[in-house]
């Protein structure tokens, strides 16, 4: 058995993965928190705003580390053995992604985080239970495979359209479920799938730009334009003013680390590790987990019917990720996996609400 660090390969990866489920389902747990006690604008404001700060002072410490190895590589800054130091140099930077491969991502940036953070915030600011809102996030690779990929060209099998019905069927049950309990509006169960089409809009836009970037160089890039987008709606809405309460800074900076950075950092250790297939059942889990929190720490309503739908819900990822049979398909099993790794997780990566 291979080991990372002294502790076997298997732990780890079962450690990252049950970190990983846990830091995803946060993102709409402690959602709940800081919205019980500020507008949701000013929740994802001042949350994009810690992830900003962040991720700039990452990049200056990388730029400044990058500096220094070459400077001691290149003996900048350091006298020669004559006593005589180099002057003159040019000191090389860190390298940074071109404009044109960042001009894209803008516009996929804003549907991968504001239109599908927001929308989110808003639904569970207004009563939509954690658990609702999971469960709709975790459809995504169901509409994504069966919806958009006819789109570009990719051929969906009839379990795929059959995983769909059955993703929809569930969500139906565990919505109607939901609104007979809680009293929230009825419009407001709009808003998860307002977040659902923002994201595979992002997806689709992803596929669709020969521009790439870097994971780092993507989150920075997605953090950025949502957080002038949301500070621009939260000034015309007059909600930037944070609450003086501990409780809202705790909880803001737990939603920026936790499912933002560490989930986001998980994702991608465990897409190397373990393929697209096993992480988009992981990332199914999230729904049950979050359903469950939602339940005995907010007293979020979990009933029969709540758990048919995440039956249902199960049934319909299974389907989805269900090989084919086909010799074809198990010698292209790893290609297939690469491809399907930058069409699913164009969010999600995710989608991180994470």
């Amino acid at each position: 058995m291979s080991k990372q660090n002294g502790i076997p390969q298997r732990i780890v990866l079962i450690g990252a993965s049950v970190a990983f489920v846990l830091s995803w389902s946060s993102g709409f747990l402690v959602a709940k928190i800081g919205t019980a006690g500020a507008p949701a604008l000013t929740v994802v404001f001042w949350r994009f705003l810690i992830v900003v700060v962040i991720l700039a002072l990452a990049v200056a410490g990388t730029a400044l580390r990058v500096n220094i190895t070459h400077r001691r590589a290149a003996g900048i800054g350091s006298k020669s053995r004559s006593g005589s130091s180099s002057r003159g140099s040019v000191l090389p930077r860190a390298d940074l992604p071109a404009w044109r491969d960042i001009r894209p991502h803008l516009v996929i940036g804003f549907f991968a985080q504001f239109g599908y953070v927001v929308p989110i915030y808003l639904a569970i600011a207004a009563g939509v239970s954690s658990g609702t809102t999971a469960l709709i996030d975790a459809i995504q690779p169901l509409v994504i495979a069966t919806l958009v990929g006819p789109l570009l060209g990719l051929r969906v099998r009839a379990l795929q359209w059959l995983g769909l019905v059955f993703g929809a069927s569930g969500v139906a049950l565990i919505v109607t479920s939901d609104a007979s309990v809680v009293a929230s509006p009825g419009p407001a169960y709009l808003l998860p799938l307002v977040a659902l089409a923002s994201l595979v809009t992002a997806t689709f836009l992803e596929r669709r730009t020969a521009a790439r970037l870097g994971v780092f160089a993507t989150l920075s890039t997605h953090a950025a334009v949502t957080l002038v987008a949301v500070a621009l709606l939260g000034s015309l809405a007059g909600t930037l003013t944070p609450p003086a309460t501990p409780d809202f800074w705790i909880s803001t900076l737990v939603i920026a680390i936790v499912p933002t950075l560490i989930a986001y950092a998980l994702y991608w250790f465990l897409l190397r590790r373990i393929g697209i297939t096993t992480l988009n059942a992981l990332l199914f889990l999230v729904a049950p987990t979050t359903a469950v929190a939602g339940a005995f720490l907010f007293a979020e309503p979990f009933t029969p019917a709540t758990l048919a739908g995440l039956i249902l819900g199960s049934a319909a990822i299974a389907l989805v990720l269900w090989p084919e049979r086909s010799s074809a398909h198990s010698r292209c099993a790893s290609s297939a996996d690469s491809v399907d790794a930058d069409f699913q997780t164009g969010e999600a990566a995710p989608s991180p609400a994470r």
